[in-house]
């Protein structure tokens, strides 16, 4: 007859509870990760169009001053980028870039240019928790580039 103990080793009862509370953490890491990329990726797509929209104003000829910016901003905030870091956000234009036209030759052209401080919600903050004091956490800069043809 063996004894309660041996009875106790030989059981496996709670080897689930051990193994869920093992793989849990890195489950939710890899969940809040898809969104959190999910996030980075729309926030590049606005950018994008957005110095598409400012590249478009500025092709015009004589674009009124602070239009160009005003229209990208106006963009991102449509698009549901938070506030503060649009106003964070550096936009830069230049009127005249040449542009190669293949065998038509080069033609002059308008370039807006967008920085942008993306911070993750989640992951900067555990970041900064698995590793303290490093830039693990602080924010990347995302740019977008949108060049087009001055209009005569």
């Amino acid at each position: 007859m063996r004894g309660w103990w041996a009875n106790r080793i030989g059981n496996d009862r709670g080897a689930e509870l051990i193994e869920v509370a093992l793989m849990l953490p890195l489950l939710l890491l890899i969940t809040v990760s898809i969104f959190e990329f999910g996030r980075a990726y729309q926030t590049e797509q606005v950018l994008t169009n957005a110095a598409r929209e400012g590249a478009r104003v500025a092709i015009l000829p004589n674009p009124a001053p602070g239009s160009i910016e005003a229209r990208v901003k106006t963009y991102m905030t449509n698009g549901g980028l938070p506030n503060a870091n649009i106003d964070a956000s550096t936009i830069t234009v230049d009127p005249a870039v040449s542009i190669d036209m293949g065998a038509a030759g080069t033609a002059s052209g308008s370039q807006v240019t967008i920085f942008y401080p993306f911070e993750f919600m989640v992951l900067q903050p555990v970041a900064n928790l698995v590793v303290s004091g490093s830039l693990l956490g602080s924010s990347i800069t995302m740019s977008a580039t949108a060049v087009m043809r001055n209009e005569q």
